[in-house]
C-alpha cells in the first residue's frame, strides 16, 4: 500500500484538519493571492478547503484537490470546489494555473520529486509556485516535534547531510533525490510525525529548478510573525538551517528552460 493510500479513508486526519486555526495558514494563503494576480489558483492538498475558501472569499478562482475522501466531504461542506485526485497526476492540463500551491504536503507523498515536476506541469509560464514543507534537516531551532530534528547530535548530522547535499548538487546532480525515512503513527493520528520524506531548502531548490521554475525565494518561516523577527530568522545562510522551507518560484517559458 502506498502511503497515499493511508490517507484515502482516514476520518482522523480530516477531523484532525478542521481544527486548523486560519492564523496557521494565513501566510501561505495571502502569498497564492498576491501572486495570481486575480487569476486561477490551485491548493493541492487542499484538506478540509480553508485555504480554497479563504481564496474564493476574496473572489478569486480558487480550486483544490486531496487524496482523503474524508477531506473532500468535508471542504464540500464548507466551500466546494475541491475534488479527489489519486496523489500521482493531477487531473488538469499543462500551462493551466496562475498559481499552485502545497502546503505541509511534500513530505507525504511517495514520489516527491515526481510530485514537483506535477505541479510545475500545470503551471502557467510566468506563473508562481508555492510549496512548504518542514525542514527536516534542521541545524538550529527549537520545539521540534520530529525526532529527525531533536538534540544536538541529530542538529549536528544534519549540519554535515545539508553540506553532503550541496556538494551532490553541484558534483553529481544526476545522482540526487529526496533522503526517505519511515513514517511515525501515534494515536491519536498526528500527520506531522508521518512524514515519509526528509524535506530540506536544498533539495526543494533543486528539484523545482529542475522542473523548470526558477526560485525566487526561500524562506524558513511558514507563518506570520513580526516582521523584526521575520528579518532576522531570514538572514542569507542561516535561513537555510531553521525550522521550514517556504518556498516561492516562477515557472519559466520554453526559452528560458535550461
Amino acid at each position: 500500500m502506498s502511503h497515499v493510500d493511508s490517507y484515502r479513508q482516514n476520518e482522523d486526519y480530516a477531523d484532525f484538519l478542521e481544527s486548523w486555526d486560519a492564523a496557521f495558514f494565513s501566510k501561505y494563503t495571502k502569498s497564492l493571492a498576491a501572486h495570481a494576480k486575480r487569476g486561477t489558483i490551485l491548493d493541492v492538498g487542499c484538506g478540509v478547503g480553508q485555504v480554497v475558501k479563504a481564496l474564493r472569499d476574496q473572489k478569486l478562482d480558487a480550486e483544490g484537490v486531496d487524496v482523503s475522501e474524508p477531506n473532500i466531504r468535508n471542504a464540500t461542506k464548507h466551500v466546494g470546489h475541491c475534488s479527489l485526485y489519486d496523489g500521482v497526476t493531477l487531473p488538469f492540463s499543462e500551462n493551466q494555473f496562475d498559481a499552485v500551491g502545497a502546503f505541509n504536503v511534500l513530505e507525504h507523498v511517495d514520489e516527491p520529486e515526481r510530485f514537483i515536476s506535477d505541479l510545475v506541469r500545470v503551471l502557467k509560464p510566468g506563473g508562481t509556485l508555492i510549496i512548504s514543507s518542514p525542514n527536516f534537516l534542521r541545524v538550529l531551532g527549537f520545539r521540534d516535534y520530529h525526532p529527525r530534528m531533536r538534540g544536538l547530535l541529530n542538529k549536528c548530522r544534519n549540519a554535515i547531510r545539508m553540506l553532503q547535499i550541496a556538494t551532490q548538487i553541484q558534483r553529481d546532480p544526476k545522482n540526487v533525490q529526496f533522503e526517505r525515512m519511515a513514517p511515525i503513527i501515534k494515536e491519536p493520528f498526528t500527520p506531522d510525525d508521518d512524514a515519509i520524506v526528509v524535506t530540506n531548502p536544498l533539495h526543494m531548490k533543486f528539484f523545482v529548478e529542475q522542473a523548470g521554475a526558477s526560485v525566487s525565494s526561500i524562506a524558513c518561516t511558514d507563518r506570520e510573525v513580526s516582521p523584526v523577527i521575520d528579518w532576522g530568522l531570514n538572514l542569507p545562510i542561516l535561513k537555510l538551517l531553521w525550522f521550514n522551507s517556504f518556498v516561492i518560484a516562477q515557472k519559466r517559458g520554453a526559452s528560458d528552460r535550461h
